[in-house]
């Protein structure tokens, strides 16, 4: 299976943290799975922290890319065509970053893990 991590799940791997759902935690480790981090994640990362919404210190911040690496993930561009594609997704969702997950989950044929109840409105895989 290919996953993609929404930000929140990606933060919670990243810190360890009780909150991430084990079916997630146990799909992310299965060797067989191929995990993946949207640069929408990182970019939304670096946005929250710059205006104080999360506590992570800059230099972390900026360390993203290598931890994302480190623990076998991949990284996904944001593409063009997953920009676009966004435009035909109903509104059940405002927030751009999580629209923008959902497209590319959309068009690379990806699983989305997420905790998030209205990603799960979409017509898009979801774990």
């Amino acid at each position: 299976m290919r996953l993609l991590l929404d930000t929140q799940v990606f933060l919670w791997f990243l810190g360890d943290d009780a909150r991430m759902p084990q079916g997630a935690r146990a799909a992310v480790g299965a060797g067989e799975n191929v995990v993946l981090v949207s640069a929408a994640s990182v970019w939304e990362i670096a946005i929250k922290a710059s205006i104080g919404r999360l506590t992570i210190p800059r230099p972390e911040v900026g360390r993203l890319p290598a931890l994302i690496e480190a623990a076998g993930f991949e990284e996904l561009p944001v593409l063009a065509r997953h920009a676009a594609l966004v435009h035909e997704l109903p509104g059940h969702h405002r927030d751009p970053f999580d629209r923008l997950l959902v497209a590319q989950a959309r068009a690379e044929g990806l699983t989305l893990v997420t905790t998030d109840p209205m990603v799960r409105s979409y017509d898009v895989s979801v774990l």
